[in-house]
């Protein structure tokens, strides 16, 4: 009995347990059954801070719930670029651009697609508001194509690569392109963010939790995301070996801390379009794509520039293909407000294709 009443608050338990684990194991090496321990106890704060995530969202409303989530998540991303980049000393100049690259591709058709794949199936076709997704879908390509693409292009420097003042310039549109997108998103224009009201479901009838429940959960979401963090951090050093055993690429490094950060909002927005709520997952995708590149730019080149660390932008012309392919299949799969089954399979197959081509290139 005792362990069913304590099961009811698994989302403050879950949180505080995490933080002790991480705390006993940041001086202990990850290694064997202790690693998968860690992995599935990652896994349950990527759960945990979901949970707390929606009520947040249920008391803010939308767009404002899923603009908290983004933001806890590219904050976290971006301190584990520059941890690494510190701990480092400069030497992974590509790291960035890896993240950065991953995390696009993973939530332009990892995350959409198998959010339409999961709507599609359980509810047949779905609507969303082209409004906002698509002017934030038309942003986030403008700053994909100005960060990852244009510097395999320009001559005042080496191939992918900025010159000081060509970096400045492009931290700077990506930080305001990010701030005009939010302002539309939470002031102007934030209807076209609103998704349609569903009687199913459930959360909808609910009652929204209190001010003091509000603040609760954002403290224990921010726990759960740095334990998410922490633990990622802890196990690089397996990723690392694996990547160096099975001889893949260095990208795989960026590629999987991208996996484990968006995590959480990819479980979000999977669970969003399960229950009819096809607009939260835009928002989630949209939001936190643009967020990835128009925050995380800004900061990782102050850093280079304060500590005088190389930069390498430019991704390769395998990875301008697929990114291209990925911007038109996405204008067409957000040019009618309406998606089903067969446009999620076509965005899960580029990011299957995206996957097996970073470790195989």
């Amino acid at each position: 009995m005792k362990l069913l009443k304590l099961a009811k608050y698994w989302a403050e338990i879950v949180p505080l347990m995490s933080c002790v684990l991480l705390y006993l194991y940041i001086s202990i090496p990850l290694l064997g059954y202790l690693a998968v321990f860690s992995f599935f106890i990652m896994m349950l704060s990527v759960i945990t801070s979901v949970h707390h995530a929606e009520l947040i969202a249920h008391r803010l409303g939308e767009p404002y719930g899923t603009l908290v989530l983004a933001l806890a998540v590219t904050v976290i991303e971006t301190s584990m670029i520059l941890s690494i980049m510190f701990a480092e000393g400069g030497r992974t100049a590509t790291l960035p651009r890896d993240t950065i690259y991953s995390a696009v591709m993973i939530i332009c058709n990892g995350v959409v697609g198998l959010s339409l794949l999961m709507g599609g199936f359980k509810h047949k076709e779905q609507l969303f508001r082209i409004e906002g997704t698509g002017s934030g879908f038309a942003a986030l390509a403008t700053l994909s194509v100005l960060v990852l693409v244009m510097p395999l292009y320009t001559i005042s420097s080496t191939e992918g690569t900025y010159t000081m003042s060509q970096l400045l310039f492009v931290a700077l549109s990506s930080l305001a392109l990010w701030f005009v997108f939010v302002f539309i998103q939470t002031i102007r224009h934030r209807d076209y963010f609103l998704p349609s009201v569903n009687v199913e479901d459930e959360s909808v009838h609910a009652a929204p939790p209190s001010v003091g429940q509000a603040w609760v959960s954002f403290v224990l979401m921010a726990f759960s995301l740095l334990c998410v963090v922490g633990f990622a951090k802890l196990l690089s050093p397996n990723i690392k070996s694996l990547v160096s055993v099975y001889n893949f690429p260095d990208a795989t490094v960026g590629m999987l801390i991208a996996l484990i950060v968006l995590l959480p909002e990819t479980w979000a927005a999977l669970r969003a379009a399960r229950a009819d709520r096809l607009q939260t997952s835009m928002n989630l995708a949209i939001g936190s794509a643009l967020a990835s590149i128009g925050l995380t730019i800004p900061l990782v080149v102050l850093f280079s520039v304060i500590f005088n660390f190389e930069l390498i932008l430019g991704i390769d012309q395998k990875d301008v293909v697929l990114l291209g392919l990925t911007f038109l299949v996405g204008a067409i799969t957000l040019g009618s407000g309406r998606t089903n089954v067969m446009q999620g399979a076509i965005h899960v197959v580029i990011f299957a294709a995206f996957l097996f081509l970073t470790l195989v290139p």
